[in-house]
């Protein structure tokens, strides 16, 4: 199944002054960028053919790719002056740089590479800047049997703000953390089919145009997942990831523990 993922927006609030270029999939993880993490989660669940919507930092992406070092991530011997990779990280993905526009919306970067995604029944699609350990798996399969036209992941709120109740008066009669209210947030992981593409109009988002009519028509389904799930919008939330890496916390790493068979 191909995977397309959403990595040419600005990332503003990633950037450390206005001569910074470096695109947010690009900042790094461990010894990897954000974005190898992601197509690594999709790589081990056997999906790896991806089409990235290039915009923003475009030439960074390809840079990594064009001059990609195995042995940064894999085990490897150096016999008679020859490396000898023991792994691969790479070798079997299948990668489609598309030039989506730097200004373009989720939905028209979609758009975009549609004559990419031709004779595909489904799809998977994703921010690029978010990582999860659901079981992709089991996602696929639970929107399968749904029988929706598109699915995304959904998580309970991610915020520490506090929700209020207040009288008229303006006394607080309760405080209530948004992580317990019952409500879910868009993970940014999605299934998707051609479907979608007959409701994104030029110039429009994937999820408040496309998801959105899906969901007035009973037709979008979500995958509630309470594992694991954490965005890096912001440098404090990067970082975060990049401790957790070096001191081994890295659940969504799927890859390191037991395989699973391709889809």
């Amino acid at each position: 199944m191909k995977v397309v993922l959403f990595c040419g927006g600005y990332g503003m609030r990633m950037r450390n002054g206005s001569d910074d270029v470096i695109p947010k999939p690009m900042q790094m993880v461990g010894p990897r960028p954000l974005l190898w993490h992601v197509m690594r989660y999709y790589a081990h669940y056997g999906h790896k053919d991806f089409v990235l919507c290039l915009g923003y930092g475009a030439a960074h992406i390809k840079n990594f790719f064009l001059t990609y070092q195995e042995s940064v991530s894999n085990d490897f011997v150096i016999r008679s002056g020859r490396v000898e990779l023991l792994r691969s990280d790479i070798s079997d993905w299948s990668i489609t740089f598309v030039d989506t526009g730097v200004e373009s919306p989720i939905g028209e970067r979609l758009r975009r590479v549609r004559e990419h995604l031709d004779g595909e029944q489904r799809f998977l699609a994703n921010y690029a800047d978010v990582l999860t350990d659901a079981p992709l798996d089991q996602v696929i399969d639970a929107f399968e049997q749904s029988g929706a036209a598109a699915s995304m992941l959904v998580v309970p709120p991610q915020s520490s703000f506090h929700c209020l109740e207040m009288d008229t008066a303006g006394a607080v009669t309760g405080i209530t953390p948004v992580s317990r209210l019952p409500i879910w947030e868009n993970g940014g992981y999605f299934v998707l089919t051609p479907e979608v593409f007959e409701l994104l109009p030029p110039g429009g988002d994937l999820v408040e145009d496309a998801c959105g009519a899906l969901a007035r028509q009973g037709r979008l389904f979500g995958y509630q997942h309470l594992g694991f799930w954490k965005p890096a919008d912001t440098f404090k939330e990067r970082a975060e990831l990049d401790d957790g890496y070096h001191r081994g916390a890295r659940p969504w790493a799927v890859w390191e523990r037991t395989p699973v068979s391709a889809q």
